[in-house]
């Protein structure tokens, strides 16, 4: 699914945020990123989501190389991929449903193919019950699950979280966590950057280790 072949990503000053990096994805997989700030994970994201290009090597998805696509391209690749932060980033002045909806409506997916979806999402993260709230009416658990839901609406390939549980308690951590593997279950690809060792070691699937842009342990 994801491939990065002596992938570096120089910023300026002669500072790598990463280094000769080399990793496979598989299709189907459940993949943290950890390691310390500053190590390299949110870059390594952003260059998933085709925000960057590398400096050198390369990174597939699928198959494509992200540096050679078109602008038309990177934004079809994009529509195919969800994307979790950690700090929600829902639009305020929308309702739970409308922020849920708004990739599909931006896509000019069917209304009554959006409603269909956007309840079905709200229904599985235990929202429905909320869906005409605004974002300032929820908890930080609700809002994150509101976010995946967002993610998840438009049925993507992959999804890409990038401390997707930096803003809440451990019980919540692991709620969320337990929602990610739950449609990484369906063969959903999914990567979880995260500073959060326990969290880890209690959701239990592969991670790979970053230090100062290079890979230092894979367990």
């Amino acid at each position: 699914m994801i491939e990065a072949r002596h992938l570096s990503k120089l910023y300026s000053r002669g500072v790598y945020a990463l280094r000769d990096l080399n990793l496979t994805i598989a299709k189907g997989e459940f993949l943290f990123l950890t390691g310390p700030s500053g190590a390299g994970k949110s870059t390594l994201l952003r260059l998933l989501l085709r925000e960057e290009l590398p400096s050198e090597g390369e990174v597939t998805v699928a198959g494509r190389n992200l540096s050679v696509l078109s602008s038309q391209e990177v934004q079809a690749y994009r529509r195919s991929l969800g994307f979790v932060f950690q700090d929600f980033r829902l639009i305020p002045r929308m309702s739970v449903f409308q922020n849920v909806a708004f990739v599909m409506r931006v896509l000019g997916v069917p209304v009554p193919v959006q409603q269909r979806r956007t309840f079905q999402m709200l229904k599985w993260v235990g929202l429905q019950h909320r869906m005409n709230a605004l974002p300032d009416e929820l908890s930080g658990g609700e809002q994150q699950r509101i976010a995946i839901a967002r993610a998840l609406v438009n049925e993507p390939q992959l999804v890409l979280a990038d401390e997707p549980t930096g803003n809440l308690d451990p019980d919540l951590s692991l709620e969320i966590m337990n929602l990610l593997r739950e449609i990484n279950a369906r063969g959903t690809t999914v990567v979880v950057a995260t500073h959060d060792r326990e969290l880890i070691r209690r959701v239990g699937r592969r991670a790979v280790t970053l230090d100062h842009g290079r890979i230092t342990e894979v367990g």
